[in-house]
């Protein structure tokens, strides 16, 4: 019999930023990496024999939880990628809701209808995923494997193995945790469910002492958020000028390379202005009435996929314009100066040796 842990990627910037990832590379945040910790935690006693990654950053820093402990290498295996959502990807989940929300309904409860211009349907995502494990453990007889791969072609293949149908997926079975744990085994012919999505290492007192008390809830699953286009109109420098002076800061608002203002369904709900200088934000601002709803980190997100495009691999802000309990909720630490005041950075490049 071999023995399988399913394991799907730790909490990755799509997730929290409300960006569809699909096969779209992004990092892991700073709560994926506590995740990670807690998860070499709950394996550090089970004897593992090899570890496979779908080829994506995102699976491949959660497998070094296991592999790097282990002492074992990383098998990457694109058979365990994500879903492909052709034109969505790298788009916010708010922008998908407003110009598709049928499909994007059909994405999260009738797979078996759900197909847009450039993607995988849950189908073939069904049949590459399931055709990777069962390859996987019929080269690795008797062994105890662990597999890391994503939230949707996981649940496709949890539910396929327990005889749901793809229509019925989406209302009976579940999409588990970043980094839930399921059993499976593999007899030489078929593979069997044991148990699925347990996130037991998510309760443990290690990990919870990182869960600050009072921060925003995390979106879930596919709950939109907000859709961005550029700040423009008659009232734009007005808009502008007046969350610069709502942020404390005196004086005109300074040049920008991009300007963006972020609406939840049709209302503008916030500003992000960023510098010439690539990385540097000028101003995050959230309207007061939809602050501490998990809005303002996706803003965040917007910068570092601007950033990232321009090839910077740094992010920086002055406190008094996002405010530090905010700069330090999101990673960023306090590094040199600027302006006379302390520049707080984070880092947003992918580490070469993962």
């Amino acid at each position: 019999m071999t023995t399988i842990y399913l394991i799907r990627h730790a909490e990755a910037e799509g997730n929290l930023y409300r960006i569809a990832q699909g096969q779209h590379e992004s990092s892991l945040t700073d709560r994926g990496w506590r995740q990670v910790r807690a998860l070499e935690r709950r394996f550090a006693d089970i004897r593992i024999d090899a570890v496979y990654a779908s080829d994506l950053y995102r699976t491949r820093a959660t497998a070094t939880a296991i592999y790097r402990s282990h002492g074992l290498p990383l098998h990457r295996c694109p058979g365990l990628r994500e879903i492909c959502v052709g034109d969505w990807e790298g788009r916010t989940w708010g922008d998908i809701a407003r110009s598709a929300p049928e499909a994007m309904a059909d994405f999260g409860s009738r797979m078996d209808r759900w197909s847009i211009p450039g993607a995988e349907t849950p189908a073939e995502v069904l049949a590459r995923v399931k055709a990777a494990v069962e390859d996987i453990a019929r080269a690795n007889p008797g062994k105890t494997l662990a597999l890391f791969s994503h939230g949707y072609a996981i649940r496709l293949l949890l539910a396929n193995l327990q005889g749901i149908s793809l229509r019925d997926t989406g209302e009976k079975s579940p999409t588990g945790d970043n980094t839930a744990v399921s059993l499976l085994e593999w007899d030489g012919e078929a593979l069997r469910v044991v148990w699925q999505n347990d996130n037991r290492h998510l309760k443990d007192p290690a990990y919870l002492a990182g869960e600050k008390p009072g921060r925003a809830k995390r979106a879930f699953a596919l709950e939109p958020g907000l859709w961005f286009r550029p700040l423009e109109g008659p009232e734009a420098a007005e808009r502008l000028a007046a969350a610069w002076a709502e942020a404390g800061e005196q004086g005109p608002v300074p040049a920008a390379s991009l300007t963006l203002e972020g609406l939840l369904n049709e209302e503008p709900a916030g500003l992000l202005h960023l510098a010439p200088e690539t990385g540097r934000i000028h101003l995050a601002y959230i309207r007061p009435d939809c602050r501490r709803r998990g809005l303002g980190v996706q803003l965040l997100g917007q910068a570092v996929q601007y950033t990232r495009a321009q090839g910077g691999e740094t992010l920086s802000a002055l406190p008094g314009r996002l405010g530090e309990a905010y700069l330090r909720d999101c990673g960023f630490a306090p590094q040199g100066e600027a302006e006379g005041r302390r520049l707080w950075q984070k880092p947003i490049g992918f580490d070469p040796s993962i």
